[in-house]
């Protein structure tokens, strides 16, 4: 959950320069693939310089369990880094969607199991909460790089008194 508020501040902060003047920032959805790139490095980063608090999440049932820490915190900043680059931005948070729903057993297992994590809390609803995000995470990275336009779709207009009809004459 720490991570979605770190999303929803970096995403306020960049819609806040926008209103400043940062013509980059006044596209919401621009404001969100930021956030979710700066959010990425970030926590690709802390899985690099503090594996142990990863690693309490999947040591017990996962092989090779300081390999996934560090593939994970490389697939998480190479992801930050490619919505950062137009042309891998919509490559990018596809890979980010998919790399969420590829972590969500690990959130599972911990819900069920608890954890005991440095710098995490110790209480098992923790866990089941944030089970409850983990949908947002796919949704932030599909949206932001257009692949989704839902819940905030256009109506298309109805052309009315068109149909499929010859033209007379």
């Amino acid at each position: 959950m720490i991570f979605f508020l770190c999303l929803l501040v970096l995403t306020g902060a960049a819609l806040l320069l926008g209103s400043f003047g940062v013509a980059y920032l006044r596209q919401g959805r621009t404001c969100m693939r930021l956030a979710l790139a700066i959010a990425m490095v970030i926590f690709g980063v802390d899985h690099l310089l503090t594996p142990e608090r990863y690693l309490a999440m999947i040591d017990s049932w996962l092989p090779s369990a300081n390999a996934l820490v560090a593939v994970t915190g490389y697939c998480e900043i190479a992801g930050g880094i490619g919505l950062l680059i137009p042309g891998l931005q919509r490559w990018a948070g596809l890979l980010l969607a998919a790399y969420f729903v590829a972590v969500f057993p690990a959130n599972v297992h911990n819900a069920l199991y608890g954890l005991d994590a440095q710098g995490l809390p110790s209480t098992q609803w923790y866990y089941w909460v944030r089970l409850l995000f983990q949908p947002l995470a796919v949704w932030w990275a599909l949206y932001c790089t257009g692949f989704i336009r839902w819940p905030f779709r256009r109506a298309r207009p109805e052309i009315v008194g068109h149909e499929n009809k010859a033209p007379a004459g």
